[in-house]
């Protein structure tokens, strides 16, 4: 007998999907209202809201703005119709990637109408059935949801760990040469939960042992590490050995889109392989326009990214000095591990926000270990040095409750009917 479809999905709704009728509206699929920054609404309440990844403050900068409503008058929302490669390229897009490239010291770029898709296609195009995949186990969802897209084999390594790097580089490279491929190595520039550095100059090193192309994904790092800006290679000093360099356009820039970078035969080749933009729309005019005003004041003006690790600092030494588990962050994502179930999780957030005014991202089990509740702040130059030390206050509250047993004592009290 055939099962219906949709019995699983009625019957399991999976390990977020559980929580739906106690967390959407609230913990998930929140309503935050008012102009984009530090201070909005929420529940028709003003909150100090860390849960933005726009680094530099550029959605709300004047230029930035009038940039996206010029061109949005010039060219409205549809400009231009069709993908790239029949009838949706411009000298904009052109322009834009010229930009890109140089600016993170490539040949050649090419843009993606969206981040997730585009890393995802780049790694179907870039390797064959006969290549082997070698990624972190810690890797960001749009490059787990890519490798599978392999047809290969593929292997992880333990997260940052360089031993187990080489380990799985070792059998790669024994597997490639029956198969006759070669090796994609794949890591980030930031990983965005824990905030740490992937080891991009140890990484690169070790093409002088073994013969492999390294992909990066940078999107917590482009705009926001580095001299210029550049991203978490150039922090290192290894930009030259990052073979195909990708970073979004939702971060540091503000804005949909992303792109690759890399030698221009590499980029030439992608152009013509990279299904998610040969079958799609090409970006529109308004993100593209509006992102060449953005690349301008993030190369011009490198107090914006000055005033960011101003506020990180303040931010992440407070913490520490405050003894709050900040983990090995080296990056702008500050991590806050606390001790607790997920029912004291969910009653420590409401109080932050509800009779602190604090609006955070909450990361709890299954997304972390059981025990572990993970609360995720994103310090951007919007924020003020004030702003920081009314969080630091809210934090040492809730961290007495915590640890006292207040949080749990109403979590006794309030129905949670999962299995925390």
């Amino acid at each position: 007998m055939v099962k219906d479809l949709f019995e699983r999905i009625q019957n399991n709704k999976g390990p977020l999907g559980k929580w739906a009728s106690q967390a959407e509206g609230y913990f998930v699929f929140p309503k935050l209202e008012g102009e984009l920054g530090p201070r909005m609404q929420f529940g028709g309440k003003d909150i100090l809201n860390w849960s933005l990844n726009d680094y530099l403050g550029l959605a709300n900068h004047p230029e930035v703005r009038k940039a996206d409503t010029e061109a949005a008058v010039q060219y409205g929302a549809a400009y231009p119709m069709g993908a790239r490669m029949m009838s949706g390229h411009t000298k904009y897009h052109e322009q834009l990637e010229n930009e890109l490239a140089a600016f993170v010291k490539k040949e050649s770029a090419y843009l993606l109408n969206f981040g997730y898709q585009g890393i995802m296609s780049t790694i179907d195009a870039l390797a064959t059935k006969n290549d082997v995949i070698v990624y972190d186990v810690d890797a960001h969802a749009c490059i787990i949801d890519g490798v599978r897209l392999h047809m290969g084999k593929r292997f992880t390594y333990r997260h940052n760990d360089l031993a187990s790097m080489e380990k799985n580089l070792q059998r790669a490279t024994k597997l490639a040469e029956v198969t006759g491929g070669g090796i994609l190595f794949i890591t980030e520039g930031v990983f965005g939960m824990r905030g740490q550095q992937g080891k991009l100059k140890e990484i690169v090193a070790m093409k002088e042992k073994y013969n492999f192309r390294l992909l990066v994904d940078d999107a917590h790092g482009f705009g926001t590490l580095g001299k210029t800006g550049a991203g978490a290679g150039e922090e290192q000093g290894c930009q030259d050995g990052i073979d195909v360099y990708f970073s979004t356009f939702a971060k540091s820039m503000a804005n949909i889109g992303a792109f690759i970078a890399a030698d221009k035969d590499i980029i030439d080749y992608l152009k013509y392989n990279l299904r998610s933009q040969m079958f799609a729309k090409a970006l529109p005019m308004i993100q593209t326009i509006g992102s060449l005003k953005r690349l301008e004041l993030l190369r011009n003006h490198p107090e914006l990214k000055d005033k960011l690790w101003e506020n990180v600092n303040a931010l992440q030494n407070g913490l520490r000095e405050r003894n709050f588990n900040i983990g090995d962050t080296n990056t702008c994502v500050t991590p806050v591990y606390l001790e607790g179930s997920v029912p004291e999780a969910m009653i420590m957030v409401n109080d932050l926000r509800e009779n602190y005014g604090i609006f955070l991202s909450i990361v709890i089990y299954p997304v972390i270990p059981k025990g572990i509740i993970l609360l995720r702040m994103i310090p951007t130059t919007s924020h003020t040095l004030s702003d920081v030390e009314e969080t630091l206050t809210a934090f040492e509250a809730i961290r007495e409750k915590l640890e006292n047993g207040t949080y749990k004592e109403i979590a006794s009290r309030t129905t949670v009917d999962l299995d925390a």
